[in-house]
């Protein structure tokens, strides 16, 4: 039996899909893929992302086997709305409302005390989550069509640089995902800003588009 061109499985995995008026038949096809164990590339305001069911161990060790990521370093993940970090978080302080009010969607992760049955492997055992809700439309209507929150890392081998591009993506990646969401070029620029609010008082572990005067004036 003739094998299947490289390029031509590489391609078949690609869907382009519009970057404001997604169609939702596509986010509904990758939903399923994630509900089911599987991996997908999709679009983050900046960069691409790699989405996986956070809830799912062996989906979750698929993302840290392909990124080549330390099994030390947790992801963060992708919740559809406040509401939802209560799913995952074991706390959510005054602090921690004051800070998806005035931030979310995009732009801050907030790290939480993990719930116990979040799995150990996707907080690298520290107990902490770090959550954001996505503000890219495409990971809006993904997270939206979940089942479960999702995987927020960064479609990148670790220690390389992200891709705001499909076709810049390293093929190595292209082939553990199942499917990728080609929204065409992205802004690229600053990640989110990081801050760990269970500690007090709340840490910035990255300072990224959320100034650390902007966090200072909510705070």
């Amino acid at each position: 039996m003739n094998k299947k061109p490289e390029s031509l499985k590489r391609n078949s995995k690609i869907c382009r899909i519009d970057g404001i008026r997604p169609d939702q038949r596509l986010i509904d096809e990758a939903a399923d893929i994630v509900n089911r164990g599987g991996i997908v590339i999709f679009p983050t305001r900046t960069l691409y992302g790699m989405g996986a069911d956070a809830l799912n161990q062996d989906a979750v060790s698929r993302v840290f086997c392909a990124k080549q990521r330390a099994e030390n370093n947790p992801l963060s993940v992708l919740v559809s709305s406040i509401d939802a970090v209560a799913l995952l978080a074991a706390d959510i302080p005054d602090v921690a409302l004051r800070l998806m009010r005035n931030f979310w969607p995009g732009r801050l992760t907030i790290v939480f005390s993990a719930r116990p049955e979040v799995p150990a492997g996707l907080t690298a055992g520290s107990g902490k989550i770090g959550i954001r809700v996505p503000e890219h439309p495409v990971a809006i209507r993904l997270v939206a069509s979940l089942k479960c929150p999702l995987t927020a890392t960064s479609a990148n081998i670790s220690g390389h640089a992200g891709a705001s591009r499909v076709n810049a993506l390293p093929e190595k990646l292209l082939g553990q995902a199942d499917r990728v969401l080609d929204a065409g070029e992205l802004s690229g620029g600053t990640g989110s800003t990081v801050v760990d609010i269970t500690v007090h008082p709340p840490a910035i572990l990255r300072e990224g588009t959320v100034s650390a005067e902007e966090l200072f004036d909510v705070l």
